[in-house]
Formats: structure tokens, sequence, C-alpha cells
């Protein structure tokens, strides 16, 4: 018998694990890819929004090279979390179901079964991208996940979107000598853009090099173009790829299948309780940027690094959990 199970090993489920060992708890961290898995698929030039000291769990220093750690920085400094703090993970495991069993939960994977007291969710969200949902969106032409530039040079590009991800996209792909162009459905870029970022595309914009339409969206994709429709009607773009880089939201498929709450409603933000993080399935918490539901900048890893510590007070008070003996 655990005293927790964590779903998910991204910088909080990590911060969980920390919370658990504190303790000596009984606990295992499973998560369905490698460690820190959303972050190893960011871009490879990412560099964070964030300062490298924002981004410390556990006491550990995060020491990069700029004011901004860079996603190999960030793989490396998470991979040290997991050695100093000798976290129990198990990768490359799915979590299938979780079932009541007397006190606590039957928690059935792709490689085993668990029993545990307690459940936390810290999922993410970086694995399901918002659709388009535009005939032809299944073309292979099609990717919603931006690795590197490389792939697209001197090709003609469709980039979606007014974000980071976007502007990301058509500034790394137009340096590989692409012909970009981008399609907003906002009337301007978006505000968090990047500071450092956003004088680079406005001025691509101004001169013409990257060409965007504002105020549009994609009404079809087919295989050598695109038909998008703007203000001024319905334009036919010859096109290689279509890079769709319109977010992400947590799976909510799965969240609904552990048996926590979900409103039909725009946000579709999970119910919890805000100061303990617990759903409305008593014994299984959200911690992380999953707790916004399709708001995924409302939470981030510095605003939630609390949730771990909140919840494991909560289960001290509350739950009767215990250091587990030798």
């Amino acid at each position: 018998m655990y005293d927790v199970i964590i779903i998910g090993a991204g910088p909080i489920g990590l911060s969980c694990g920390i919370e658990a060992e504190k303790r000596k708890l009984r606990y295992l961290i499973i998560e369905k890819g490698c460690l820190v898995n959303s972050i190893y698929n960011y871009p490879i030039n990412m560099t964070f929004f964030s300062t490298s000291d924002r981004l410390e769990i556990g006491g550990i220093p995060f020491v990069s090279h700029g004011d901004k750690p860079t996603r190999r920085e960030a793989l490396e400094y998470y991979r040290r979390v997991k050695s100093c703090w000798n976290l129990k993970v198990n990768s490359y495991e799915n979590v299938l179901e979780i079932k009541e069993e007397g006190s606590g939960y039957i928690v059935n994977t792709s490689k085993g079964k668990y029993l545990s007291r307690n459940i936390i969710a810290a999922t993410g969200y970086y694995d399901n991208p918002n659709l388009l949902n535009v005939p032809g969106e299944e073309l292979p032409k099609v990717q919603h996940f931006f690795k590197e530039a490389h792939p697209y040079a001197y090709l003609k590009i469709i980039v979606v979107g007014g974000g980071n991800s976007a502007v990301d996209a058509a500034l790394e792909t137009f340096r590989r000598g692409a012909e970009v162009t981008m399609v907003i459905r906002e009337e301007k870029l978006k505000d968090s853009i990047k500071y450092w970022v956003k004088p680079d595309i406005e001025n691509r914009i101004k001169e013409g090099s990257i060409k965007a339409y504002f105020n549009s969206c994609v009404n079809v994709i087919k295989e050598k173009e695109v038909i998008i429709r703007t203000p001024a009607g319905t334009v036919t773009l010859e096109n290689d790829f279509v890079l769709a880089m319109t977010g992400f939201h947590p799976d909510f498929n799965f969240l609904k299948r552990i048996g926590i709450e979900i409103p039909e409603k725009e946000n579709m933000e999970p119910v919890f309780n805000p100061d303990t993080l617990e759903t409305s399935r008593k014994g299984i918490f959200l911690a992380g940027v999953v707790c916004g539901g399709m708001d995924t900048g409302k939470w981030f890893i510095e605003n939630s690094l609390n949730h771990s510590k909140n919840i494991f007070e909560y289960l001290e008070r509350n739950r009767g959990i215990k250091a587990a003996e030798d």
C-alpha cells in the first residue's frame, strides 16, 4: 500500500515526490513518457521566459549560462533533481484506470497494478494540441508540434497562431530560408510574446519578409495549398507544411476516466478545492497546470510549485498520512 501515487514526472510531479521524500512516505511517480516529458518535447532551441531561480525545486540550485535557461539546461537540471532526491519514478508507464478499493485506490497501468491511499494527477497539458477542426488537418503536412526548423528550409510554410510558439516557429523557419506566412485569428500578436522576441517578429512582418494575415483563419488544407478566410475574403496560398501552433489542453478524457469532475463550460476547469487541491473524488488531487483546464496561461511552474506543499500538509492534517516504517 502506497501513501500516494503521483501521475506525471514533470516539474510539479517531481516537486510532489520531493514532499513525499521529506516525509519518508511510501510513494511512486508514474510517467507515460520520459522524465519531464513535456520539456523534452519543447523546441530544441527554446529559451524559457522565466529566470532559472524561479524554476528551482527541492532546494537544488538551477545554474544556467544566461539569465533565462534553455531547454537543454532544464533537462539537465531536472535530471539532477531526480538524482539528488533519489526520486522513485517509473517512466514509460501509462495509467489506464483508477478504481476504489477499501480506503484507497487500485491503479491499473500498462505495466502493473498498485494500491494507494491517495492519488495526485500532475499530468500537465502539452501532449494534447488544440485542433483546427478543418478539412485536411489529418494530412501529414500538418504539424502541431515544432521541434526544429531545418526540415522546413526553403519550403512554403504557414504558421497558425499568434503566441510564443507560433512566433518562434515563424522566426526560426524564416531564418532557414523558408517562405513564411502567419495566419492569426486575433487582430494582433498576443501581448504575452517574449519581450526580447517581439520587436524581431514585428519588424519582419512590417518589412514583409514574413507575411501575416490578422483576423484570419484556416478554412481548408489541401496537398499543395491552403485556403484561408481573411477580412478581405478567401485567399488561396501555395503551401508545403502547416505548423499549427494553436496551443494545448489537458487530457480531459483521462481526467474523466479517473473520476475527476469537469464541467461542460468554456474553460473546462476541473472541480477541486483551491486550498487543498482535492477533487470531488476524496483522496484524488490535482497539481500544476492541469488545474487550469483550457486556460493554460493561468498556472505554470513558478506559481504552482506551492501545490505540492499544500497537498501534503493537508494529507498530514486530515488523511492520517504518516511516515512509512522501514
